[in-house]
């Protein structure tokens, strides 16, 4: 008998995770071993259980998606990560796949296309849900433009809380409620954002919210 594909289901929504759950089931390939709501639980249950597969929110209370699809890849590297997103822009797409996810598709897929979107990730290949092609991604992933590798290496140079820091300054919250959320101090907040504009060498809060938008931590729509 084929050993059924463990996979865990990463989602703020239990009644989103309920629909998947019901889907997935349906397919004797699939067994979900586990579910959570935050990245934290999802990245313990990653390391413990690992899974050959995840589907992962982009949006998360205490995170980012696509900063938790790298998180996997480093203690479950033999999991494929499945992206969900209400976003469909290219450079959310773009940077989902840079991270590593396997498949990305739109939250309102259908039942074929999430099952579709197994099939594939299982059989190696990568999966995208939309308008694009994976051709597509392969020709943004291909691009050897400065600018990116620049914005993606900066990135990389920032602690896990200084990504968190830069994702909710970007979003526009100010000191205090960024502090209020992580549990630190507004001091410590403010020590974090500094280092964060020397570390990626920008001098202006409008250029942080580009930043993070170019590198899908935010839609640019949502912030302005």
């Amino acid at each position: 008998m084929t050993a059924k594909h463990k996979l865990l289901v990463i989602d703020d929504h239990p009644m989103f995770r309920d629909g998947v759950k019901t889907i997935v089931r349906a397919n004797p390939a699939y067994d979900i071993v586990a579910e959570a709501g935050t990245c934290a639980e999802g990245l313990a249950l990653a390391r413990s259980l690992q899974p050959d597969l995840v589907l992962v929110d982009i949006s998360l209370p205490d995170g980012n998606g696509i900063d938790l699809a790298r998180d996997i890849l480093i203690y479950a590297p033999q999991a494929r990560v499945l992206m969900l997103s209400m976003h469909s822009k290219v450079e959310f797409i773009a940077t989902a796949f840079q991270a590593g996810v396997s498949a990305y598709l739109a939250k309102d897929s259908s039942r074929d296309q999430l099952l579709q979107a197994l099939d594939a990730v299982v059989a190696g290949r990568q999966y995208l849900d939309g308008s694009l092609s994976p051709r597509v991604v392969s020709e943004l992933l291909s691009r050897s433009g400065s600018d990116s590798h620049m914005a993606d290496a900066s990135y990389g140079k920032l602690s896990r809380r200084e990504q968190q820091v830069l994702r909710l300054l970007a979003e526009g919250q100010a000191p205090a409620a960024i502090a209020e959320r992580l549990f630190i101090s507004r001091k410590t907040v403010e020590n974090h954002r500094t280092n964060i504009l020397h570390k990626l060498g920008i001098k202006s809060p409008v250029a942080l919210v580009r930043y993070a938008a170019r590198m899908g931590l935010i839609d640019l729509d949502m912030a302005d």
